[in-house]
């Protein structure tokens, strides 16, 4: 186990910011990847004995509950949690100054267990105080929603209210401060106005915010421009003031007259990473003035093994839960031990979509699983792109069956569109190849996906998927990916050994004719004749897939690597390992 010095609060501990977290599936404080990432990463600090904790808002009415009608239609309703089911509030109150008027913060506490008996406090802050204005009450209700004022006043109540509420909770001497993704940028305006305490804002030096940049670091998982968080100058000044948007201004965060967060959260910090080797790449593109690292995500691997995977590696790598290398050795389990074991999972996931749907699907048929948001980059009809060579391939090769999960933004009617055109490529199947789509993906339903399904699909548009966890957390179960190689699965893929690939190579970015051809070429020549003809071959690369994918991309190392490169070098306090 890992540990810093110092006793309780004084310790240079790691504070980890994240607009979303996902702690439970009956926690509504996440909406997807995100969020889930940032939950992992916290349960694998705790496993390591690392002492950080986690800043986020309570999101009391969640992010959506999402319908589906038999047409495929999307509509949404409220998903509130409430947080005195699962969580403790704390007797402290913070302030921050939103548009000249004073919102008070109150904090929520979750703490997260390790297998080493250690455990990570998560604040949930939370605007519902009686002494707020109704619209301030109002402001850590919903994740991701409302207008840009909304979601302005949530990122200062997170960056800036995040570090007051830290202070107040007696964390002083924090080591490393870890901004995951862009909305808590504040985070670092909060830091310099502490370091400047006394004088003018503006009058920071280059001292100051040099010792602002040892402690912050910034990941970023958004491969495209258009995907960093903007907000206009005039809507800075009227919620920031104009002392803070001139020193915004002043250091070069605001291209265009707009604040961008990715910007300010760039020019603070003394170590930035993407999520993967591609990522990194492509940030350096993006952002070629910045000094850009990568570290590729991870899952938590005890978190998202099935309870019958578990078992198998209690029984055959025992050590696996202290040290998620240890998943190497599951190369010597027995294939029949591996089919087994998947056979159980699988049984399970059937039994949920039957209990879920209605429709019950046959344990002996090929299934494919199909999940993630539903957003046009994410491409999840490209299966669906030519229906009778799927029929083809049904009918020559063996019966296959699909299931297919995923949300859409409220606003994203592009997505909505790739949800529909699901539903209707599910009724040109019908009496073939069973399609089912299921309601409001969340944790629960993702882990019976991604242990239970035989193959996971995943059809990105080239380079524009940062890393992906998914196909990581099918890989902790013995399920391999096929998917464009593009994030992770470019690190992860060896052909036919740990999954295949859908296309020529991860450099050029390919056409949706030419994957949907490649896709099919490899169901019917490849994975399809080896799951039905040959299942000792198919079992032995599920078992691949565990000894070189589950041992690697889990958090645990990905954690350890933070450690080594960002958060040992942040700060100054002594280190004790």
């Amino acid at each position: 186990m890992l540990g810093f010095s110092g006793p309780p609060h004084e310790a240079a501990s790691i504070a980890y910011f994240s607009m979303e977290i996902g702690l439970e599936s009956t926690i509504h404080t996440y909406s997807g990847g995100l969020g889930v990432l940032s939950g992992d990463t916290l349960r694998a600090a705790a496993d390591l004995g690392i002492p950080m904790v986690g800043v986020t808002l309570v999101h009391r009415k969640g992010y959506f509950q999402q319908h589906l009608d038999s047409q495929g239609n999307q509509t949404e309703s409220e998903s509130p949690w409430f947080p005195d089911e699962f969580l403790s509030l704390l007797p402290v109150r913070v302030v921050v100054q939103l548009s000249s008027r004073p919102v008070q913060i109150q904090a929520w506490r979750y703490l997260l267990k390790g297998q080493s008996g250690h455990s990570i406090p998560v604040f949930l802050l939370d605007t519902m105080i009686p002494e707020n204005q109704p619209q301030d009450q109002a402001l850590t209700d919903y994740l991701y929603g409302g207008d840009d004022r909304y979601r302005l006043s949530q990122e200062v109540v997170l960056g800036i209210g995040g570090v007051a509420m830290l202070r107040a909770l007696g964390y002083h001497r924090v080591r490393a401060y870890h901004m995951n993704e862009g909305h808590s940028a504040l985070a670092s305006l909060a830091l310099i106005e502490e370091q400047t305490w006394g004088k003018a804002l503006n009058d920071a030096n280059d001292d100051d915010r040099e010792s602002v940049r040892r402690r912050l670091i910034f990941t970023t998982h958004t491969p495209v421009s258009a995907g960093h968080d903007g907000f206009s100058m005039q809507l800075v000044r009227e919620t920031l003031g104009s002392e803070r948007a001139d020193f915004l201004v002043a250091n070069n965060c605001c291209p265009e007259n707009v604040l961008n967060m990715t910007r300010l959260a760039l020019n603070f910090s003394g170590y930035i990473n993407g999520v993967s080797m591609r990522h990194e790449e492509v940030s350096r593109t993006l952002f070629a003035e910045y000094s850009i690292e990568s570290v590729t995500n991870g899952v938590h691997a005890g978190y998202w093994a099935s309870p019958h995977i578990r078992e198998l590696y209690d029984r055959y790598v025992p050590e696996w839960r202290r040290d998620n290398h240890y998943l190497r050795y599951a190369i010597s389990i027995p294939t029949d031990d591996i089919w087994k074991t998947h056979s159980e999972a699988k049984v399970d996931l059937l039994n949920e979509i039957e209990r879920r749907s209605g429709v019950r699907l046959r344990p002996g048929v090929a299934t494919v699983g199909l999940a993630r948001r539903a957003t046009a980059y994410k491409r999840t009809g490209l299966l669906f792109q030519d229906i009778d060579r799927l029929k083809k391939i049904h009918q020559r090769v063996g019966p296959l069956q699909v299931v297919c999960a995923g949300k859409a933004h409220p606003r994203d009617d592009g997505g909505k569109d790739l949800i529909r055109r699901i539903h209707e490529a599910a009724r040109a199947l019908e009496g073939t190849i069973p399609v089912v789509y299921l309601e409001e993906y969340d944790i629960g339903l993702g882990k019976y996906l991604c242990s239970g399904v035989d193959l996971w699909l995943n059809t990105p548009q080239k380079p524009m998927e940062a890393s992906g966890t998914s196909g990581m957390k099918a890989a902790i179960n013995g399920v391999p990916s096929l998917s464009i190689l593009d994030g992770w699965w470019i690190e992860g893929h060896i052909e036919g050994v740990t999954g295949w690939s859908i296309g020529d190579g991860w450099k050029t970015e390919g056409s949706t004719t030419a994957d949907a051809a490649s896709l099919y070429d490899k169901l019917e020549y490849l994975i399809l004749p080896m799951f039905y003809e040959r299942p000792n071959a198919f079992a032995a690369i599920m078992r691949s897939c565990i000894a070189l994918n589950g041992s690697y991309f889990n958090a645990q190392r990905m954690v350890v690597q933070y450690l080594q490169n960002a958060y040992l070098p942040a700060g100054s306090p002594k280190l004790e390992l």
